[in-house]
């Protein structure tokens, strides 16, 4: 039990609450979607917003936002266990949230084949939508959404994470066509291939006949991911180019 410092007196500060906001992006047939709940009260009923709630006295920001994800998006409890969620940033603008004084922890990931949410506690409605289709959000979630992009952007330039949106054996034009879902920008093929093959361990050769494309080129090699998790030299966008 920890004992109050003398002369301290918590009455001489104004009282402010904390949320957690989750901007949960994933690839759907070749294009980026994010994960939005549609408002079931006020403020902004019936709107669109990222999932997320209050912070709970006993509770973690972390431990809360996977209870929120759980709860609004009727994701299993399993599959919410296991997703890798990064702390983004923290939003404090005094005026973010009409109620009061909110200040809002946020979470970004950017994830494969995760099921059809369906909505739950104060959320109408959960839904998968296309990220260019996306209307405007409750809240500052316009901000936290587009700051999450920016986020896993940068993160596909230094891991491998591209390759686990692709089959297991894919071609270079799939794994390419990753990077520009995401980033939002067209990549040049030839210098994608020489930077993808000369970084050591992103991809590795698959043994046997190549696979025929849907158009009329040639058969395309396949690969499946390598053993390396960084990438050293990273894959960096083209400069002055993002989304």
């Amino acid at each position: 039990m920890t004992t109050r410092p003398e002369g301290y007196d918590p009455r001489a500060f104004e009282p402010f609450a904390v949320t957690v906001d989750l901007a949960v992006l994933t690839v759907r047939g070749g294009r980026l979607h994010v994960l939005l709940v549609q408002r079931g009260q006020e403020p902004y009923a019936g709107a669109w917003a990222l999932p997320g709630g209050f912070v709970l006295p006993r509770e973690s920001a972390g431990t809360a936002a996977r209870r929120e994800l759980a709860e609004e998006t009727g994701l299993p409890g399993a599959v919410v266990a296991g997703l890798h969620l990064e702390q983004l940033r923290t939003y404090t603008e005094p005026d973010r949230d009409p109620r009061m004084r909110v200040v809002s922890v946020a979470y970004t990931a950017l994830v494969p084949d995760l099921p059809e949410p369906r909505g739950g506690g104060d959320a109408a409605e959960a839904r998968w939508l296309p990220y260019d289709e996306v209307p405007a959000l409750a809240f500052d979630h316009d901000l936290i959404l587009a700051d999450a992009r920016e986020r896993v952007g940068a993160k596909l330039e230094y891991t491998c994470l591209a390759t686990a949106f692709c089959p297991p054996e894919f071609t270079l034009g799939e794994l390419r066509e990753v990077y520009e879902t995401v980033w939002g920008v067209p990549l040049d093929r030839p210098n994608f291939r020489r930077k993808v093959l000369t970084t050591p361990g992103f991809v590795e050769a698959v043994q046997g006949p190549p696979r025929r494309t849907g158009g009329r080129g040639k058969p395309a090699a396949l690969y499946r991911a390598g053993g390396a998790t960084a990438l050293h030299p990273p894959l960096l966008r083209p400069e002055g180019r993002s989304a």
